[in-house]
């Protein structure tokens, strides 16, 4: 069963989705130059070798895509329960690897709610780090025209309080956001959370 982006499970699809490509991608040239040595009677200077060759340039970037999603690890499965148990109606996002030049950040959870967009994280190395993210985050969601205040949390309990708080001001947060929305024409039945959420998502590995 397909897991998309920003589902609990995307990442242990992911790491079994391209391990399964990236085998296909490598299988694909090596029966290209069994076939050649067949045909040629096993000498290797033929057409069939150069395009096996070739063809091991997309397997070489999927292996890499592949040790990536490899090195993530989803969210203890209790502190997903704790976070599903405050989430209450808020637009929610999971298991995203936000990915940048520098300082990269698994994001666990994520609430959007009008202009506020709070996330959890327990990967991250420093506060620098958690800074740095949320810089670049209200930058890029700034640059498409959604105007938010990104805060990430480190400390679960911290951010299971600040889901209660968003839930209790949800109507008024929203509504507060919406006043100067303009629907997207490209996704014209996704409300301004959805396409903040969709915006964040493009981030993510």
């Amino acid at each position: 069963m397909k897991v998309k982006k920003g589902e609990r499970g995307y990442i242990r699809y992911e790491q079994k989705k391209r391990f399964l490509v990236t085998l296909g991608l490598f299988a694909l040239p090596m029966i290209l130059f069994i076939i050649g040595l067949v045909v040629t009677d096993g000498n290797k200077a033929n057409i069939f070798t150069v395009i096996a060759m070739v063809g091991c340039l997309p397997a070489c970037r999927s292996t890499v895509s592949f040790i990536m999603m490899m090195l993530q690890k989803p969210s203890e499965t209790k502190t997903y329960e704790d976070i599903c148990s405050h989430a209450g109606d808020l637009l929610m996002s999971y298991e995203m690897y936000i990915t940048k030049e520098t300082n990269s950040l698994m994001v666990e959870a994520a609430a959007f709610c009008g202009e506020e967009v709070a996330c959890f994280t327990s990967r991250a190395k420093s506060a620098e780090q958690i800074n740095e993210c949320e810089a670049y985050l209200a930058k890029i969601l700034r640059a498409n025209g959604y105007r938010c205040h990104v805060k990430i949390f480190d400390r679960e309990k911290a951010y299971l309080e600040r889901l209660d708080s968003l839930n209790r001001n949800r109507l008024d947060l929203e509504k507060s956001a919406n006043e100067k929305f303009t629907p997207d024409e490209r996704y014209p039945l996704l409300s301004r959370d959805e396409l903040v959420k969709h915006t964040m998502l493009t981030l993510a590995l």
